[in-house]
């Protein structure tokens, strides 16, 4: 129906209910709201600035001897006693392994009986040898007789010696059928069981001397680019944070592990608690001073593919883009960067994570 029409020919109710209805589709359609502008997303940001800074560094490691030696039978033969097991502690000249003695003591008698028989020979060779002295002195014998009685003389008491050589050697033989300590120490290692063969050299204990301890870790190979504040890294037991002491390098290893890319650092630890014992974990703490460096904290960072990236704010346009950055280290709620950025910049440190890049944003300053 044409409303038009109606309401200029006829004055009715359905005449007056059209007007209105088209009243009515006019003013919506010039009252359309336009479309609202997006706003502007807030963020907290920060100035990078390079700053002086002092940081604690706590690794894990183990309290071990200075000394330690590796002991092993002179001689071979089956193990008939283990006296000693890991853990034990034993003093200087403590038994603590024997082997079957048979054939050591089977070479004892031989070079028994052998300087047994050459001290008879030198007996003999040495009354002959007076007899033929007598003799020539009256000129009963000839000169040739006597040097043959002098000469046998000399070679029976080499003879002599020899054997006793021999059997020195023999004694000494069987005196390795027992595995003494060289000193006083503690077992940290067993490799025989009796009844076993054992080769000489074979190593079959370790000791670990009684004295000296160093505390050992294995640290990566950055943290020689800073020195501990003092030099000195105290040291605290993981069981008991109350056993403390003190430590100075000693030793550091001029090699990386291939393994765990770590070098191995020892420590002398200064009047060692007891408390303190072989095998105890320890934690070396030290404070180090670093170079001016840009730090910021770890939800600052983001991900350019699988690279690391910092939302950056234009300063003209105040819209963000992301930018690549090298990560130098992570240090619990701080990353420290190595490069891509530079002083002045501005960075999104927190509600970067639905921001596109373009984005126009707002910003506070996170407090320094």
């Amino acid at each position: 129906m044409d409303c038009r029409a109606v309401v200029n020919g006829l004055r009715t109710p359905m005449a007056l209910t059209c007007a209105l209805l088209a009243a009515l589709a006019l003013s919506g359609c010039e009252n359309r709201p336009a479309a609202s502008a997006k706003r502007a997303a807030l963020v907290r940001t920060e100035i990078v600035l390079p700053q002086n800074r002092q940081t604690d560094l706590t690794l894990t490691g183990e309290v071990r001897a200075r000394y330690r030696a590796d002991l092993a039978f002179r001689v071979s033969g089956r193990v008939i006693a283990r006296l000693v097991d890991v853990g034990s502690h034993v003093n200087a000249g403590e038994v603590l392994a024997r082997i079957d003695p048979t054939e050591q003591q089977a070479d004892v008698d031989a070079a028994t009986a052998s300087v047994a028989a050459a001290e008879s020979q030198v007996r003999v060779a040495r009354t002959t040898f007076e007899r033929q002295q007598a003799l020539i002195s009256q000129g009963f014998t000839t000169r040739v007789a006597f040097d043959q009685a002098q000469e046998g003389l000399r070679s029976a008491e080499s003879s002599l010696e020899s054997a006793n050589v021999q059997l020195g050697t023999a004694k000494d033989a069987l005196g390795y059928t027992e595995l003494r300590a060289g000193a006083a120490g503690v077992i940290t290692t067993r490799n025989l069981e009796v009844g076993q063969v054992v080769q000489a050299a074979q190593p079959v204990f370790t000791l670990a001397q009684d004295g000296d301890r160093d505390a050992v870790f294995d640290v990566n190979e950055s943290i020689f680019f800073h020195n501990p504040d003092g030099g000195r890294i105290s040291l605290a037991l993981v069981s008991d944070r109350n056993v403390t002491a003190v430590g100075r390098v000693r030793e550091v290893s001029p090699a990386v592990d291939p393994k765990s890319a770590t070098v191995r650092v020892k420590l002398a630890i200064q009047d060692p608690p007891a408390a303190m014992t072989l095998g105890s974990a320890v934690t070396g703490t030290g404070r180090f001073t670093f170079a001016k460096q840009i730090v910021l904290p770890w939800k600052a960072l983001m991900a350019l593919g699988a690279s690391p990236a910092v939302w950056i704010v234009e300063p003209a346009t105040n819209t963000v883009a992301l930018r690549p950055i090298t990560v130098d280290s992570h240090e619990g709620e701080v990353v420290v960067v190595k490069s891509g950025l530079a002083p002045g910049d501005r960075v999104v440190t927190d509600g970067g994570k639905l921001l596109s890049a373009g984005e126009q944003v707002t910003y506070a300053e996170a407090a320094q």
